[in-house]
Parts: C-alpha cells; sequence; structure tokens
C-alpha cells in the first residue's frame, strides 16, 4: 500500500512538462518494442506494443489545448495523427522498417519539448 500511495503522490507532484516528456519517453519505448518483436515474428507481442504507443498519441491529441494556441494544436495534432496512422499501417502490413520515421518523430518532438521545458525554467529563474 506505501508503494501505491508514493507513486500517486510523486505522480501529483510532476509538472505538466515532466509528464509530457514520461508520456514520450514510454512511446518511443513501446515503439521499439513492438519493432522488435515485430522483427523477431512475435506478432502477438508486437501488436500489444504497438497498441501501447497509439494509446499514448490518443492521449497527447485528448489533451491538446487548442484554447491556447489553437495554430500549434492543430499542427501537433497533425503530427500525432501521421504517427498513429503510420503504426497502423505497419502493423497491419507487419513491416517493423515503418516504424522507424515514428520513432525518429517522437524522439524529434521529445527532445523539443525537452529544450522548450529547459528554457520555460530558465526563464522562470529570471524573473
Amino acid at each position: 500500500m506505501k508503494g501505491i500511495q508514493a507513486y500517486q503522490q510523486s505522480s501529483v507532484q510532476t509538472s505538466p512538462s515532466k509528464l509530457l516528456l514520461m508520456l514520450f519517453d514510454g512511446f518511443i519505448r513501446f515503439c521499439k518494442q513492438g519493432q522488435l518483436m515485430m522483427k523477431e515474428n512475435r506478432l502477438d507481442q508486437a501488436n500489444h506494443w504497438i497498441v501501447k504507443a497509439q494509446n499514448i498519441l490518443v492521449e497527447l491529441m485528448t489533451t491538446l489545448n487548442r484554447k491556447v494556441a489553437p495554430e500549434l494544436c492543430e499542427n501537433l495534432y497533425a503530427l500525432y495523427d501521421f504517427m498513429y496512422r503510420h503504426l497502423v499501417e505497419a502493423n497491419i502490413k507487419k513491416d517493423p522498417s515503418m516504424i522507424d520515421d515514428v520513432i525518429k518523430l517522437g524522439t524529434e518532438l521529445r527532445d523539443t519539448f525537452q529544450q522548450a521545458s529547459i528554457q520555460v525554467a530558465k526563464e522562470k529563474s529570471n524573473k
């Protein structure tokens, strides 16, 4: 029970930017795991990991706040949708090479969000 409480406490105290980075880390990890399973012809496991990655994309798409930055949100939505559809196609075609583009794009987005988070933290500390 203490482990659950510690987890809940840490998740409540985690900043939105840290949560976003954690989601991207999970997304990239799940894509890589799905790709590996596909290469090993373990298709049930590949599907499991790819669906987990797709679920993260759905979460990212549904939590975009279009009231704050509508144009940015539309662009992010389009990227997330592209990655989602690409994963679906890779899963249907059983083509692990198709996941490379998704991993690359996910990694670039994660790195961009990390840099933005660092910049915001610097600006806050200078005030």
